[in-house]
């Protein structure tokens, strides 16, 4: 995404330096080589920084979906960064920066002056790449699989210090949801504000979700839990409903246990007043991120690129108020149905087997198989 702000007076000046540096960047070596360096930088913070949070979102897209889609690897391997020169950035530009995947969007300026705009510096310009004809470009359709991706590594040590970070292991249990062009999107949105979470160190406060239902029945009552948030990653034709789990090493089965217990609770009853506060909390939280201008025009763009149209913030808040308990029930039901994705960071030598994990997510009340060892 490119932007910027600016008075509306300058319009078509605007206009021109955001078409000059989307169809004709120059691309120097000096630049090129930067990024690489930046990138480099970037690979390497991912491996030691204490939070772990983006290293499992690659992996848990990994096991949800293996080898096609979304699960391929969206960081660059640390080998091919040397690949990258202006003949291949060149080439992504030919294919992708094209007008059937573009969008200008503008807030505060009148339509007619930006599409006028658009005619004169979009319209009919040679880009830098040339104008030969793009390739058809990959339309592959996610393929859910479910699996499990694991990382054994050393935790005990990433951040060093007088008051050095706890060693953690770190799971991520997810199924699958929904796209975001279908009607169950809403309800989806509404359960994952409703399971909420945090870290156990987290500030309270209005609006902090210190009543969802990760804080009320995991943080709260577990206090060996360092962190337990569920997120939603929603896509053009797929989806995925996950939480994310922190804890010690030796306390990774009753941490697992407990976030399938929370799974096996999402199709079970639905209080009235946490389903109203979830709905009511993300109402605010849309409403006050439309607050700002450069979000406003953000939103225009993306929901225009991804269905063409786009919903206003009142038909949106209509939607979110439409969901009743047993919407939740029925779209927590149907994702239970699915095989689980599983991402596993840490010493994991007490780690349940996949196939426990699964049996749990099929069980009545969430619970793991029992296992027997004769020797210890």
């Amino acid at each position: 995404m490119y932007a910027v702000s600016a008075d509306s007076k300058g319009l078509d000046t605007v206009v021109g330096l955001l078409a000059d540096v989307v169809l004709h960047p120059r691309l120097t070596d000096e630049e090129i080589e930067m990024a690489r360096m930046a990138i480099q930088f970037e690979l390497e913070d991912l491996n030691m920084r204490p939070d772990p949070e983006p290293l499992l979102t690659e992996m848990i897209h990994e096991a949800a979906y293996r080898e096609n889609t979304v699960g391929l690897h969206r960081f660059c391997p640390t080998e091919n960064i040397v690949k990258i020169d202006r003949e291949m950035l060149h080439s992504y530009l030919q294919n992708y920066y094209t007008p059937e995947r573009m969008v200008l969007a503008g807030v505060g300026v009148e339509h007619d002056d930006l599409v006028e705009c658009a005619r004169k510096h979009l319209v009919g310009i040679r880009p830098a790449w040339g104008s030969q004809t793009a390739v058809d470009v990959d339309r592959s359709v996610a393929q859910y699989t479910g699996g499990i991706v694991k990382l054994e590594r050393d935790m005990s040590n990433v951040s060093p210090g007088p008051a050095p970070f706890p060693e953690l292991t770190h799971i991520m249990i997810g199924l699958e949801s929904c796209s975001f062009l279908e009607g169950d999107f809403i309800p989806f949105a509404v359960l994952n504000m409703m399971m909420g979470g945090g870290g156990s160190f987290s500030a309270g406060g209005p609006g902090k979700g210190m009543f969802t239902r990760l804080y009320l029945n995991v943080l709260n009552r577990h206090h060996w839990m360092y962190n337990a948030t569920a997120y939603h990653h929603s896509y053009e034709d797929t989806g995925l409903l996950c939480i994310h789990a922190s804890a010690d090493p030796r306390q990774v089965r009753e941490m697992v246990e407990i976030i399938t217990k929370e799974f096996i609770s999402m199709a079970g009853t639905v209080d009235v007043v946490e389903l109203e506060r979830a709905k009511t909390q993300l109402m605010s939280m849309l409403m006050m991120n439309l607050e700002s201008r450069p979000v406003i025009f953000e939103d225009v763009g993306r929901q225009v690129l991804a269905t063409r149209s786009r919903k206003l913030p009142h038909e949106l808040c209509a939607l979110i108020r439409d969901v009743k308990p047993e919407d939740v029930r029925r779209v927590s039901s149907k994702m239970l149905r699915g095989k689980p994705a599983v991402a596993a960071l840490g010493n994991l030598a007490d780690l349940p087997s996949y196939e426990h994990i699964q049996a749990a997510l099929s069980s009545r009340d969430g619970r793991l198989p029992r296992t027997y060892r004769l020797f210890r």
